[in-house]
């Protein structure tokens, strides 16, 4: 606007400052509103290394009593993912509370290096070479890849501010934790809980190894269902007269035509009724009765009519027709021959079911292998299947069923199937040679499987339903299946006799192997040959002298399950059982259930005293995160962005029992979350920039009443948070201190005491009550959040003021004892409190109706007049000069006569009567008050306000204080 276009206007007045602002105590502090924590926490982490102050938390709590968290080991394949994060997150929460509770609860993190995943991977970064390369040299290209994972991973979690022994931590490929495992194998297999034989296993046909049960997954797949018919090769009469001189099958229904080849009998259950269909075209089917509707649908014979009934036992070693080779089929009775689904007429392959194995064992059925470890089906009669993969040849089979007129119904169906763990890919049960330990093996008067389930009963499990899903896996599980056919991992360590093939069981020889592995790591089952191994002269129990070495691998579950062993018996700061395992639900199968499995055979007890299981996370919508949903969090990205404290915030606020949710939007309210809990710590310390304890702290019984009700109800809080803390309930953790920090110190403690704070004069006994309160509440507070906020908090102990003999970190700190945070009547204190919370709130209202009304502006224009029955009545006197400053008013009366605005409340009866304040406004701290200008020097400011301003030495002509 140009100056003449002023001309004629009456200069506006100029706006002269408040000199008097400049007066008031405004908080003063270092601590930024803006954390920048992905700048800060890096530059955080860097002094916690060079402070080695893991070295200073385990000094610190030398000689105290122990708790132990046994790490379970992750695999050393990829960066971290989010599962990762929350489990570690939980691991730190709990190892960081244990040692503010006072505990010595070192933490040794490990890493699962062994296994086919990362084989495969090598594998394919190997390509054709690998075919010319030794053993060994896999091996060591398998090792450097685990490495070269376990140094991301370990840089990762430290980023996200977890705490442990990272320089040294445990892996499964270490030479040490190699020799533990071959030596918890020897002692199993010197026990006599270990053999090798035939019997049928999981068998992934991608990656050419058995799987034990803890590596399956079931998923739906499509399967083929297909009603054959096998023709009774056996004179009919012999079932029964009826039949006499009439063509008869059985049918049997399946959904893997591909075992058919296999097939050497036909099931039935002894105590089933079975009948017999005659058809319109002559034909005589058994099936049971109770699914011969069923079967008459599925086979498309709807007139088939029953011409006689009789018992399965009736079918006892019969003779069948194969339906299209040149083979007999014999009739065998299983009580596992069911009704709820098929024939009641089950097609038995010996190699290819663990029941069809059982029965062909006592019934002296040859178990024939036709398919070769990837799967194909290989054959010597020209079969049109031979060659191919077993899910292939499916539809081939069907083809030779209906050519030989022996299919009599086909439909496809969609069930859930047995897929491999690492490839997810279709298994097959395939009868193989594997070692395994027995679950019925004898112990004192019980048996392994027996011991496992009464060890079970002795643990913590966390949630309860842990217990019965751990139990009914041991109770049901099949002999455990330890053997796989790879290179990368831990050898089963046996000598085999080339002339019996007996395994040789020599406690001295098994403990030099392991002595051998402890200095050349199990690579030296590779590097020697097995008379370089053994002691000269070694003889076989048939007197042979001449060994091979067993070059299968031990299940990684048994390497991770001896964990133990190899981590608990050898470190010094641990010991053996441990406090807790915490690990993902699917380890009821996995770690949980190995471990156990390999201490009670060992150790006839539990590895673990607890057991605490996380569910999943997911996304908002429930679904499994993956990349081609775009629906990942990566803890890594929102550590870079939004910092490793929104990680663990986050953490923090589920319930890690349950599937948890994240999204970018979680973790952005999380995010804002945590920047009202910073600012909450600024406005703390900002309040006590001026203030040494040794020189200005209040006893607690010369502190204003606002100030001892807060110090009450922190340590209320404080009680609550630690039980949090003790039961794992991180996430009540987090919304109490979040409830806390909102709803008591930001809109009522801290808003009420502003006027004290800023106006009171600084050395005054009330301010410094104010302060005193504030810093005890913020070093109570600050220890309560470190095991989550581990940045923040070592940030906001470096602000609070520095007091003899206080700790140089919060981490080496342990939790505030409620005693010293309150002495005395905490009870009484916060009961009274409630009654003068509850009338403070019918105030606000009716000043918030007043000012609606135009009648009042602030409400430091109004006085306030109250009356109640007589035991809020003594509450209200005993209070009187704190009702002031609580209902932010300029004065407060207890007067009798008050009846406006009468309130019945569950606290009891009072009345309200809201006035316009008398006195004239103070220019400094805006009350209402009689004594402004009662001090010369000051006249326009109320006589507390002068104090103030005699006190900073304010000079009312220059402005400034002196």
């Amino acid at each position: 606007m140009s100056a003449a276009a002023n001309d004629g206007a009456a200069p506006k007045p100029e706006k002269k400052p408040n000199a008097l602002k400049g007066t008031l105590n405004l908080p003063q502090t270092d601590f930024a509103m803006k954390a920048n924590l992905p700048v800060n926490e890096p530059l955080r982490l860097a002094a916690w290394q060079e402070q080695d102050l893991y070295a200073q938390i385990r000094a610190a709590r030398a000689g105290r009593e122990k708790y132990i968290l046994h790490d379970g080991p992750p695999y050393a394949n990829g960066a971290i993912h989010l599962g990762h994060a929350l489990n570690k997150c939980i691991k730190d929460f709990v190892v960081k509370s244990k040692t503010m509770a006072g505990f010595d609860a070192p933490y040794v993190p490990g890493w699962d290096c062994h296994g086919l995943p990362i084989e495969i991977k090598v594998d394919e970064q190997l390509g054709r070479k690998k075919l010319e390369m030794e053993p060994i040299a896999v091996r060591r290209a398998c090792r450097e890849y685990a490495q070269k994972y376990l140094d991301i991973q370990r840089e990762q979690f430290i980023r996200l501010g977890v705490f442990g022994r990272w320089q040294k931590p445990y892996s499964t490929m270490s030479f040490e934790y190699e020799a533990a495992i071959a030596e918890t194998f020897f002692q199993f297999f010197e026990k006599g809980f270990v053999y090798k034989g035939l019997r049928p296993v999981y068998w992934c046909v991608n990656d050419k190894t058995a799987l034990a049960e803890a590596e399956v997954e079931y998923e739906m797949h499509t399967s083929p269902t297909v009603y054959i018919r096998y023709a009774l090769k056996d004179d009919p009469a012999t079932v029964d007269p009826a039949l006499a001189g009439k063509p008869v099958y059985t049918i049997i229904w399946t959904t893997t035509p591909w075992t058919t080849p296999a097939s050497m009998a036909v099931a039935f259950n002894p105590e089933f009724d079975y009948v017999a269909l005659e058809n319109t075209d002559g034909n005589v089917y058994i099936v049971a009765e109770a699914l011969a509707e069923a079967t008459k649908l599925g086979c498309n014979m709807p007139d088939a009519k029953p011409i006689a009934t009789f018992k399965g036992l009736k079918l006892d070693r019969v003779l069948f027709r194969h339906p299209f080779l040149d083979r007999d089929v014999l009739g065998v009775l299983a009580d596992y021959v069911t009704a709820e689904q098929g024939t009641g007429a089950v097609h038995t392959a010996p190699a290819h079911g663990v029941d069809d194995f059982a029965t062909g064992k006592r019934y002296g059925l040859e178990t024939k292998f036709y398919v070769d470890n990837a799967g194909r089906q290989m054959h010597t009669g020209g079969e049109p299947y031979e060659g191919l993969n077993v899910f292939k040849s499916n539809a081939v089979i069907v083809e030779l069923l209906k050519e030989k007129g022996a299919l009599l119904g086909y439909a496809e169906i969609t069930h859930s199937y047995p897929h491999c763990w690492r490839c997810h890919k279709p298994v097959i049960v395939r009868a193989t040679e594997q070692w395994f330990i027995g679950m019925e093996t004898p112990m004192d008067e019980t048996t392994f499987r027996q011991r496992a389930l009464a060890e079970i009963d002795k643990v913590t499990w966390d949630p309860s339903w842990g217990k019965e899903r751990i139990s009914n896996m041991i109770a049901t599980r099949p002999d455990w299946c330890i053997s796989r056919q790879r290179i990368w991992g831990v050898p089963i360590a046996v000598f085999l006799c080339e002339k019996c093939h007996e395994p040789l069981n020599d406690p001295t020889i098994n403990a030099s192997v392991v002595e051998k592995f402890k200095t050349e790591g199990a690579d030296a089952w590779y590097i020697h040959d097995a008379a370089s191994l053994l002691p000269a002269g070694t003889k076989c129990r048939c007197g042979h002298t001449e060994f091979r070495k067993e070059m299968d691998i031990l299940d990684v579950w048994f390497e991770s399950g001896a964990s133990w062993h190899a981590v608990l018996d050898v470190e010094p700061e641990l010991r053996w059982p441990a406090d807790l395992y915490t690990e993902g639900g699917d380890q009821h199968r996995g770690w949980f259930h190995s471990s156990l499995l390999c201490s009670v055979g060992v150790r006839d007890a539990a590895p673990y005293k607890m057991v605490a299981t996380s569910g999943w996370t997911l996304d908002e919508q429930g679904r499994a995160m993956s990349k081609s949903l775009g629906n990942v969090v990566d803890p890594v990205d929102i550590a870079k962005r939004l910092g490793a404290e929104i990680v663990r915030l986050w953490v923090a606020s589920v319930d890690f029992r349950e599937d948890v949710a994240a999204s970018e939007n979680l973790m952005q309210r999380v995010s804002d979350n945590y920047r009202k809990l910073r600012n909450t710590f600024r406005f703390l310390l900002g309040s006590i920039g001026d203030f040494d304890p040794a020189k200005h702290a209040v006893e607690f019984a010369d502190m204003q009443p606002l100030d001892q009700y807060i110090l009450a109800r922190t340590a209320e809080v404080s009680t609550k948070i630690q039980k949090a803390y003790a039961e794992f309930e991180f996430h009540r953790v987090y919304h109490t201190l979040n409830e806390f920090c909102n709803t008591e110190l930001s809109a009522l403690y801290l808003d009420v005491l502003k006027d004290r704070l800023y106006t009171f004069a600084p050395n005054s006994k009330a301010r410094r009550s104010a302060q005193t309160a504030i810093w005890q509440i913020a070093e109570a507070l600050v220890k309560l959040v470190a095991p989550i906020l581990s940045f923040t908090a070592e940030e906001v102990w470096s602000q609070l003021p520095n007091t003899e003999g206080r700790e140089a970190s919060v981490h080496i700190a342990e939790f505030s004892a409620d005693e010293n945070l309150f002495t005395g009547g905490r009870a009484q204190i916060i009961s009274e409190w409630e009654i003068l919370l509850g009338i403070r709130k019918a105030v606000f209202e009716l000043l918030e109706v007043l000012r609606q009304q135009k009648k009042i502006g602030k409400s430091l224009e109004a006085s306030v007049h109250l009356s109640a029955t007589r035991t809020m009545q003594q509450t209200l006197t005993k209070y009187e000069t704190s009702l002031a400053e609580l209902f932010g008013v300029s004065r407060v009366f207890i007067d009798p006569s008050a009846d406006d605005g009468r309130i019945d409340s569950p606290l009891g009866t009072f009345a309200i009567d809201v006035r316009m304040a008398s006195g004239t406004k103070c220019d400094r701290c805006w009350r209402y008050t009689e004594d402004v200008g009662s001090e010369a020097k000051y006249p326009t400011v109320c006589a507390r306000c002068a104090e103030a301003l005699t006190e900073i030495g304010f000079n009312p002509y220059t402005k400034e204080a002196e």
